[in-house]
């Protein structure tokens, strides 16, 4: 048995050095994962244990994320959904509405579907309302909960022959276990057991993704320095116009490293405050006791630019309170001073929190205080302050940072761009996300023209997508018995969108199941059996694939005679881009190619065939003015490839849809390719239709 460092050095009392707990699950961690996890291990008729490091629990969701991050909202199902409906059931009660009546807030953040009869879910909350509900959850299942115990990181994990056997907190309390989950923001079980994990940015193409590696040049949100006006030119130095003056804080003077090359950065954190302009119920901002003016120069600048949008993200929750979150230039996100959290000591860890918290309460206190901010923004700021009732033993202050990302598990499969744009296909789902692909910025740096840039935010629209299983776990030769549903095996880019809290709750309930599975079968997690997984998962009411419905303007495929592929089971290759600005479509939209012409793109249509023949060959497209007249589509057919050039700019002959493209001989399969080489237009990839003829 492995002796903890803290026992040695005499740290221990002698009294916990022995303790030793055995479950059938031990789970480390207290977000909402962990809580979701744990009830769906009771409902399996097995003994589970939390060990949280945390006093509080449910993480993100209940520590001030309470504008939820849905996307999708009919792609959220099981306990996940539970816990929104219980959200809905608090806010039914008259009592709920301390500040606010119910009617002034309205419905936002409502929803329906069935649930155990009730057909109510609410998405928008106050923290002490999600923390209950997990409070709730635990109590009615009798789940043990260990709060404040830490993994001795560095020798509380006892392997034996490739399974987990104990782990071991700092105050020398052991837990033994036959299945393992690591439901932590940081990872660090999966680290402790000598699990494969990845830190930063993968560069584009070790995956083959559009959006991974550093993103110099790239501005999708309102978080750069074009934002403002006039494009924001600010001047980053001391001086103005001298760079021997040195940068103002919070601005790298290191290069930001090559457009699309990999890196060691993450993306920033904050806290999501919660805030209130209760005169009753508010704390005015208090002035950090470390408090620096200084560190906000950046922040008059970006006013003197013209830039007023602080209050954007004062999305509005229950009892006239704030989901608080980052916008603009220079905000909540505390930009490049997170890059070593992610594999810190606890000790490194806590300095690093501290300073996000002495940050961001400065930032409140510099725009609520300070004359040099625009007298209207001033004034407004003054009326905000921290809510008395949130957080109450901490001076209304969140006891979450948000940690978009740590370390992520490189497991036995890796979830990718690709699998959420559904360029590939996910094995063995279990569970579905849908919220864009969204990274915050990662740095500041100084451009080759001397300004200020922030880089790496990123916000790609996806459909909803599956969750392999097999991104749960690890490579079987690494650890067979632990499952992993919040550092899941993902790349940075991926992760953006599956690191959504509804996701982490469906992925802890999904990682549960199968944990009780693999017990009751005695196998490692690697080998459960997804059949049967998935027929317990879809009992249990989780939502493992999703068929949209089509709108007005969409032809639905599934109506279609013969043999149809709408252009979101195609696979691509190049930077396609999603519309549904045409009048008319296959389904819910359509790619183009941004009018490329570089033969970089391409769409692959593979459709399986039962019955060799003969079929009529038509390609869907939306037509306009300033398509291709000379689009290569190229079948791969029974006696070889033919290449036809079809002109987009015409309307389809065939119900306003489809183009006739030829009649061809397949056997089990046939495939259409779409390219953009040497085209005089955008190219538009919508579908492919096969009809079966005579001949």
């Amino acid at each position: 048995m492995i002796v903890s460092c803290l026992v040695l050095a005499g740290l221990v009392p002698a009294e916990n050095q022995a303790a030793e707990e055995s479950y059938d699950v031990v789970i480390y961690g207290g977000t909402s994962a962990a809580i979701t996890a744990a009830v769906q291990i009771k409902k399996m008729g097995k003994s589970v244990i939390v060990v949280s490091p945390d006093m509080h629990l449910g993480g993100l969701s209940s520590g001030g994320l309470g504008w939820t991050d849905t996307g999708n909202k009919a792609v959220i199902g099981g306990l996940s959904r539970e816990f929104y409906h219980r959200i809905w059931r608090h806010y039914d009660k008259a009592d709920s509405w301390r500040q606010q009546k119910r009617e002034e807030y309205g419905n936002r953040g409502q929803g329906t579907k069935a649930i155990d009869g009730d057909e109510r879910t609410m998405w928008i909350f106050e923290p002490h309302a999600a923390e209950q509900v997990f409070e709730d959850f635990v109590a009615e299942h009798e789940i043990p909960v260990v709060r404040d115990a830490w993994l001795d990181r560095w020798q509380g994990v006892t392997v034996e022959a490739g399974r987990i056997t104990s782990i071991r907190t700092l105050d020398g309390k052991e837990y033994r276990g036959k299945m393992f989950l690591d439901t932590t923001y940081e990872g660090d079980l999966v680290a402790a057991a000598g699990v494969d994990y990845h830190v930063g940015r993968e560069g584009r193409d070790v995956y083959g993704e559009e959006w991974n590696g550093i993103q110099t040049s790239v501005l999708h949100h309102r978080h750069h320095f074009d934002a403002i006006p006039d494009k924001l030119r600010i001047d980053p130095y001391r001086v103005k116009g001298d760079p021997s003056s040195g940068v103002l804080p919070r601005i790298s003077a290191d290069p930001p490293g090559d457009r699309y090359a990999s890196d060691f950065r993450v993306q920033a954190y904050c806290f999501r405050m919660c805030l209130t302009n209760d005169p009753s119920n508010r704390i005015p901002f208090p002035k950090p006791d470390n408090y620096d003016p200084a560190q906000y120069e950046l922040l008059v600048r970006i006013f003197d630019a013209g830039w007023d949008e602080v209050f954007h993200k004062f999305d509005p929750i229950p009892n006239h309170k704030t989901d608080t979150n980052n916008h603009g230039p220079f905000s909540t996100d505390n930009i490049g001073m997170n890059y070593g959290y992610p594999n810190a000591s606890y000790e490194e860890r806590r300095a690093i929190i501290q300073e996000h918290e002495d940050y961001q309460k400065g930032w409140l206190y510099f725009i609520a205080n300070d004359p040099r901010v625009p007298k209207d923004i001033q004034e407004e700021m003054r009326t905000w302050g921290l809510p008395k009732d949130e957080f109450t033993d901490n001076g209304g202050w969140s006891h979450q940072l948000y940690i978009r990302e740590a370390r992520r598990m490189m497991g036995d499969f890796v979830m990718t761009e690709n699998e959420l744009l559904q360029r590939s296909a996910t094995p063995g789902s279990v569970g579905m996300g849908s919220y864009t692909i969204d990274s915050h910025n990662v740095q500041r740096y100084i451009t080759p023209e001397g300004y200020v840039q922030n880089e790496g935010d990123i916000g790609v629209k996806c459909k909803p997508y599956q969750i392999a299983y097999r991104s749960l776990v690890p490579r079987k030769e690494q650890c067979e018995n632990l499952l992993v549903p919040v550092c899941v095996s993902s790349s940075h880019i991926a992760f953006g969108s599956i690191r959504m809290e509804p996701v982490f709750m469906i992925l802890g309930q999904s990682a549960a199941t199968a944990a009780a599975m693999a017990i009751d079968a005695d196998v490692a997690v690697q080998d459960v059996d997804y059949q049967q997984l998935r027929e317990r998962l879809i009992a249990d009411g989780q939502v493992l694939e999703y068929e949209a419905v089509v709108d007005g303007r969409g032809v639905d495929p599934r109506q279609l005679p013969g043999i149809v592929m709408d252009d979101e089971k195609a696979v691509y290759t190049g930077k396609w881009q999603r519309s549904g600005a045409s009048e008319s479509y296959l389904g819910l939209g359509y790619q183009h190619d941004g009018k490329a012409a570089d033969d970089s793109c391409s769409a692959t249509y593979t459709l399986p065939i039962e019955e060799g023949g003969w079929y009529e060959v038509r390609l869907a497209y939306a037509p306009n003015a300033n398509r291709a007249t000379n689009v290569p589509v190229t079948v791969t057919h029974f006696q070889g490839t033919q290449t036809i050039a079809i002109n987009q700019r015409e309307k389809p002959g065939i119900d306003g849809v489809f183009a006739y493209v030829g009649v061809f001989e397949f056997a089990d399969q046939a495939v259409v390719q779409i390219s953009n080489d040497g085209t005089d237009g955008y190219v538009i990839a919508d579908g492919v239709q096969l009809v079966p003829v005579e001949r």
